[in-house]
């Protein structure tokens, strides 16, 4: 049987997201050990919170090994809001952490001005810059909706695969092969949310 697990770390909309596939017909299974996530085919790593207390949770609890093992195996991975930030090299939330180092970059505090409020919080644009298979069957004139206050500055200008406009140009998705982040939450974002959601249950991971 092939299993889709989610991540448990301690952080993370866990239940959202479970209710999000339930109603898709999906039972997932929540991985809070090491051999439950050597069990999956597709992992999701869920996210709410700071960087480095993330990545303390993920490292104490043995996670760290089996999800890079995952990822390096050509196994679907997706990151949704922090979960995406944790892909990246460093992060900065509070101070530096090493992240998980599958998509060059580092994680930064999105610039806040008058007109642009941090945390950014509420339906947005998303402009792919190219095509994947996550969004078979999805219109590009739909909103998502952000909860965030970082953001993902990649290195390689191919790792990213859509931008969001707010005050700044950022990376709201980072893909990779096998690997894939969304800076917004597709469980929060209606009926699109679910299409991509259920692409990525029956996504093989190439692109």
């Amino acid at each position: 049987m092939s299993f889709l697990g989610i991540i448990d770390y301690g952080m993370g909309n866990l239940k959202s997201i479970c209710n999000a596939f339930n109603f898709l017909g999906r039972s997932p299974r929540l991985c809070s050990t090491p051999e439950e996530i050597e069990s999956c085919e597709r992992l999701i790593i869920p996210g709410v919170g700071a960087y480095q207390a993330a990545m303390r949770n993920l490292h104490a609890r043995g996670m760290v090994g089996p999800i890079r093992a995952h990822a390096a195996g050509g196994k679907p991975l997706l990151g949704i809001c922090l979960g995406m930030q944790l892909f990246s090299s460093v992060g900065c939330e509070p101070e530096k952490t090493e992240g998980f180092d599958l998509i060059a970059g580092e994680v930064r505090p999105l610039p806040e001005n008058s007109h642009y409020r941090v945390p950014h919080v509420g339906w947005n644009a998303v402009s792919l810059l190219r095509p994947h298979p996550i969004f078979s069957g999805i219109k590009t004139d739909f909103d998502w909706y952000f909860v965030h206050s970082f953001h993902f500055i990649t290195t390689v200008p191919e790792d990213t695969a859509a931008t969001t406009e707010y005050g700044i140009s950022f990376v709201s998705i980072v893909a990779r092969r096998n690997i894939l982040g969304v800076q917004f939450h597709p469980e929060k974002s209606q009926d699109h949310g679910l299409c991509l959601l259920e692409n990525f249950g029956t996504w093989d991971g190439t692109c």
